[in-house]
């Protein structure tokens, strides 16, 4: 067996060293082997590369993503800070307007106490039906409202202990009910009395109203 195999190499190489045409075959042949490896050694390489890029397309498409929700948690954010500044304008104009009514009041109410301590100089001559009279003209005119006069008949005797009829000045204004009691002097009963009244009123009415005593000062 080794003889017909060397017999064969020199067989090989005689055909090399003289037959051209053989010479020319062989050398082809193994040129193709290595062509061959080589497009092996380049498809795996291809292959290697593809699977680079789709890890980076996959890294692009993730980042693409993340990009679109910082994106669209900016817009979100945006538009909350427009509304926070839309409510800290109106929260604004409205702390201006109660400024403004606030002011207004306190000039009313220089006015009223100046008309009143006038009243009250003036007490010796005036009736308290004639005071009252003066107050409510006063009231009408600088609260740009109607004063009343709230009559109730208290069957319960919840004012004074008995059955009675309970009876005050009532100016409502801007929703707000307010009770005002006319005396020529003030007394601790008389504030516990309109302290009653004011809480029959409400029992009445289903309204807590402000209490007022008006007095002239002497």
């Amino acid at each position: 067996m080794s003889r017909n195999i060397g017999r064969l190499k020199e067989e090989i190489l005689t055909l090399l060293e003289e037959d051209r045409e053989f010479r020319y075959a062989v050398a082809g042949l193994i040129g193709l082997s290595e062509i061959l490896r080589s497009l092996d050694s380049l498809q795996e390489q291809v292959a290697e590369n593809t699977k680079a890029i789709r890890v980076l397309q996959e890294q692009v498409a993730d980042n693409t993503r993340a990009i679109r929700s910082l994106q669209e948690q900016v817009a979100e954010n945006t538009k909350a800070i427009r509304v926070l500044q839309e409510q800290v304008a109106d929260n604004t104009r409205a702390i201006r307007s109660l400024q403004e009514q606030v002011l207004s009041l306190t000039r009313i109410m220089e006015q009223f106490s100046r008309r009143l301590d006038a009243l009250g100089a003036r007490w010796g001559i005036l009736s308290e039906a004639a005071f009252r009279n003066s107050m409510r003209g006063i009231l009408e005119r600088h609260f740009g409202t109607r004063v009343e006069r709230w009559i109730y008949y208290d069957r319960e005797g919840f004012v004074y202990g008995h059955p009675s009829t309970v009876d005050a000045d009532l100016v409502i204004k801007d929703k707000e009910h307010i009770l005002i009691e006319v005396k020529s002097s003030v007394r601790k009963s008389d504030v516990t009395e309109l302290k009653r009244v004011g809480e029959l009123y409400e029992k009445v009415k289903g309204v807590k109203p402000r209490l007022v005593i008006v007095f002239p000062l002497r």
